[in-house]
């Protein structure tokens, strides 16, 4: 292998030394062994020479002693083996536990730009943690146990030969810079289309994910044909881009093994020559011949190593990469046991990334502590961002945001996180028990989980499943019903008992039945609590203490259910065609801050 392959390989490894920390017996074991190994190489050919300089005399040579020696060496060559193999994965596992333990903890505490930007979404991050991870550490620490190995098997099959015939020596040695030559140029080419290779899976794995979680709009649109050929596509640049790399890793066995032909030829040559004019013995030449083809498998396997390597580094440097330029999300370092509730939006812009307009536009608000807002316009008008910022899932452009009169920037995020409790219409659980989705962050209190579940009209529900708060819910809560979810996501809201709730079209998938059931629980969950509500339904917005009405990112109404009415206004006009509509739903429909009556067509 080239100076300059193993000094990059000796810095990449430098790197994933952390993560071998409390390895170090299983190392020094490990080395030894393959010393040991490497050790009784030359003692094979070293036995050529006497039996058959001697072994054919009579007498000359004792009868059990070179079956005797081969036993012993194969035996200590088997124990040797053996302590190698279960300190290399000893080793790889102990380097993937805390790889893999420091990749989910990244992704756990990473800010939130990661999932936005991480190409092929949760899929390629997916795959990082639990295969790149393993597949590299496996690679890169088989292929150094193979550099040990074969490098001193190198050394001392060298120093073998050198010692019984230093001229026949000098032609293995041309092998050496040619095989480092061919290693340095496939080498390099080989990493190019290993890193090609993991966009490629990535994307691949990405079509996959998208079409397992939107099953039914495929079967609803007809689109296999369409989504098979979108497989297809990633698919074919992904065997195309294998078969390179397999070209590329094939050619290096062939070229080494031509250019150790050579010097075999060169080698055989020089020893008729040396034999017929200074009468070399037939077992010294047979030795030195089996010490040289036993140089071929090393040099052959380190010929082969450039490929794992590259494919390890590769997969490792992913990994390392995520977890050495990810930022941890920014926090302050404010902290209160639990928060008053006054929160204050002041000249609020923000823009998401990518996007050439602003989502809110110089927003104010000031909500009192204890009081219920609701946020009422169409969609796009920025009600879901506005919410948003408040846990810092969005961070503004300009303007500040403020919580108790402190910026939010200034509050432990964890903590800021404690003060909120947070339902949208997006449920999302785990596949773990109801209890433990209710308790999500915490050890489950079973007397509050069962008080959160009443209180959110799933009790009865709960009690008649056979393992009651125990039953698993399945990926996503897909054993419950649309509406069972969200009435779960509002009991876990309601167990957590934050002095802030923000509730994004919380009883959307509610029947008329459970919804009403459900915001006299909500009615006693609001009270004493300061209260954000997104909803479009009529009846959820009435009785909040103001209504903002909000348009294009701005706000432009705020009032009372009775004051906006006699406004006759932005809320007015939404509110008329909502009774109309028979729903008691706000609709989509064109509006500005002017009371200009809706056309009949969107009145209908």
């Amino acid at each position: 292998m080239n100076v300059s392959f193993l000094r990059s390989f000796s810095a990449r490894c430098r790197r994933m030394a952390p993560y071998f920390a409390g390895c170090g017996p299983a190392l020094a074991a490990c080395i030894v062994a393959v010393c040991i190994g490497a050790a009784t190489e030359p003692a094979i050919p070293a036995l050529m020479r006497p039996l058959l300089d001697q072994g054919f005399q009579a007498g000359a040579l004792n009868l059990w002693l070179v079956p005797a020696a081969i036993m012993g060496l194969f035996a200590l060559r088997g124990m040797a083996g053996f302590v190698a193999q279960y300190g290399l994965a000893y080793m790889a596992n102990q380097a993937m536990l805390g790889l893999r333990k420091a990749l989910f903890d990244k992704v756990l505490y990473a800010d939130l730009s990661l999932f936005t930007r991480t190409h092929a979404g949760s899929s390629g991050l997916s795959n990082t943690v639990v295969y790149e991870v393993q597949t590299g550490v496996n690679l890169l620490v088989n292929a150094l146990l193979s550099l040990i190995k074969d490098s001193l098997t190198l050394v001392a099959l060298m120093g073998y030969l050198l010692y019984i015939n230093w001229k026949l020596t000098l032609f293995v040695l041309v092998i050496f810079p040619a095989v480092a030559w061919v290693m340095k140029v496939l080498s390099r080419r080989l990493h190019s289309i290993t890193r090609s290779s993991q966009t490629a899976t990535d994307q691949l794995a990405y079509v996959v994910e998208e079409n397992v979680l939107t099953h039914r709009s495929v079967r609803l649109h007809a689109a296999q044909a369409q989504q098979a050929g979108r497989f297809d596509v990633h698919n074919n640049e992904l065997r195309r881009l294998a078969m390179k790399a397999t070209v590329a890793a094939s050619a290096m066995t062939p070229l080494t093994q031509m250019v150790a032909a050579a010097a075999l030829s060169g080698v055989i040559c020089t020893a008729l020559w040396q034999s017929a004019s200074s009468g070399i013995t037939v077992g010294t030449f047979a030795s030195f011949i089996t010490a040289m083809l036993m140089l071929v498998a090393p040099i052959k396997h380190l010929s082969e190593s450039a490929s794992p390597i590259t494919r390890g580094l590769a997969a490792v440097e992913r990994g390392l990469d995520l977890i050495e330029h990810t930022a941890q999300e920014a926090t302050g370092s404010h902290t209160t046991a639990r928060a008053i509730g006054h929160i204050a939006f002041q000249d609020v812009t923000a823009r998401y990334a990518g996007n050439t307009t602003d989502t809110l536009s110089h927003v104010d608000l000031d909500v009192s502590p204890g009081q219920t807002v609701a946020l009422v316009g169409t969609s796009g008008a920025g009600k879901t961002t506005l919410v948003n910022l408040l846990p810092r899932f969005v961070d503004p452009a300009s303007g500040e945001i403020r919580l108790d009169g402190v910026p939010l920037p200034q509050w432990d995020v964890h903590n800021l996180r404690q003060q909120l409790a947070f339902v949208s219409q997006d449920v999302t659980m785990f596949n773990d028990s109801i209890a433990h989705n209710v308790a999500l962050g915490s050890s489950p209190d079973r007397p509050r989980v069962n008080q959160a579940l009443e209180a959110a009209n799933l009790g009865s529900y709960v009690a008649s499943l056979p393992q009651g708060m125990d039953t698993l819910v399945g990926h996503n809560a897909t054993q419950l019903s649309g509406g069972q979810r969200q009435r779960l996501a509002i009991a876990r809201a309601i167990y957590k008992d934050a002095p802030v709730l923000i509730l994004d079209e919380a009883t959307s998938a509610l029947d008329t039945e459970s919804e009403r059931a459900v915001q006299d629980a909500l009615q006693r969950l609001m009270a004493g609590r300061t209260t954000l509500i997104i909803a479009h339904r009529l009846s959820t917005i009435e009785h909040a203490d103001r209504i903002v009405v909000m348009q294009t990112g701005r706000i432009v109404e705020s009032g009372t259910h009775t004051s906006l009415l006699a406004a006759d206004g932005a809320y007015a006009r939404l509110h008329n065609v909502a009774r109309a509509s028979g729903t008691g739903e706000i609709v989509d429909i064109p509006m500005d801050s002017q009371t200009t009556e809706p056309s009949p067509e969107a009145a209908a």
